[in-house]
């Protein structure tokens, strides 16, 4: 979700059906503003406010990094 004062450029949010905006996701369920040969964010100065709380290599972070990188139909 994102909140008043977060500066996300346009093409990378939507709204949700509740009318409230969030960050767009892709096809493959990441978010639009992930770069997914280096899963970094491409809009890291401009990130919104919940994903600065989301620091990077913290045990979430590792946590979803492993589940990206599995092989289809593993389970971690």
């Amino acid at each position: 979700m994102l909140m008043d004062g977060d500066d996300v450029p346009r093409r990378f949010s939507t709204q949700d059906d509740w009318g409230g905006w969030v960050m767009r996701r892709l096809d493959d369920g990441w978010c639009a503003a992930l770069d997914r040969d280096t899963m970094r964010c491409t809009i890291y100065d401009r990130r919104p406010d919940n994903c600065r709380v989301f620091e990077m290599g913290d045990g979430d972070c590792q946590r979803e990094r492993q589940l990206f990188y599995a092989p289809a139909g593993v389970s971690l």
